[in-house]
């Protein structure tokens, strides 16, 4: 069957917007960091905080208990591996909107993360799936324990399909012990009742922002 003109015609980049969106991620073009960081702050600014109620928490507890209990109140992103200055950027940027930002100790952070904020590896065109080389936890947390997850990918690591991404993902294979995330689109399961639920077992929607470069 012949390709129709559209397919031919698009970039990689449009194709996995194209792909991404249908995958149900948000999709946004962004030119630089600092929109990246305006970005992450609109959106922790409009969503509720993200408080998970610990088992009994509706039960006499005792005074140690009912401190668990109220481990969390304000809004936190978390943004592990960033560079210093990109980091210090956002995290001046949460304390002007009395946000916390944190880039280690994800794990204790178990009554939630409001956000997890990463860069990508690459963008695998054919499927808008977002790969993310995570050699450490608090990586591999900040994608999976956030209500949403917020991905900065470059436009120039966008190629055509996995194949593409062979030479990456080889280099990263073979720095072990490790770990790499192919992300499409928000977490998801059907296994209950076989009705499709979003954001179970992960974050209830990824944010893809493609940086010009």
């Amino acid at each position: 069957m012949e390709q129709s003109a559209q397919e031919v015609v698009l970039s990689p980049t449009d194709r996995f917007i194209e792909k991404a969106k249908v995958a149900a991620a948000r999709v946004s073009r962004i030119k630089n960091f600092a929109e990246a960081i305006a970005y992450t702050i609109d959106l922790c600014g409009k969503q509720g905080a993200c408080r998970l109620k610990v088992s009994g928490c509706d039960e006499h507890l005792t005074e140690q208990a009912e401190e668990l209990c109220e481990t969390k109140h304000g809004k936190i992103i978390a943004a592990p591996a960033l560079e210093s200055a990109d980091f210090d950027s956002l995290a001046q940027a949460c304390k002007n909107n009395g946000f916390s930002c944190i880039d280690s100790g994800i794990r204790s952070q178990l009554a939630g993360v409001d956000i997890g904020f990463t860069l990508c590896d690459i963008g695998i065109a054919e499927t808008g799936t977002v790969v993310i080389n995570c050699p450490d936890e608090e990586l591999r947390l900040a994608t999976m324990i956030c209500e949403y997850h917020i991905c900065v990918l470059k436009e120039s690591d966008i190629v055509v399909d996995a194949f593409a991404a062979e030479a990456k993902l080889n280099k990263f294979m073979n720095q072990m012990p490790n770990y790499t995330a192919f992300i499409t689109g928000p977490s998801r399961t059907a296994d209950i009742e076989r009705v499709l639920t979003i954001g179970v077992h992960g974050p209830l929607e990824l944010h893809v922002l493609v940086l010009e470069d």
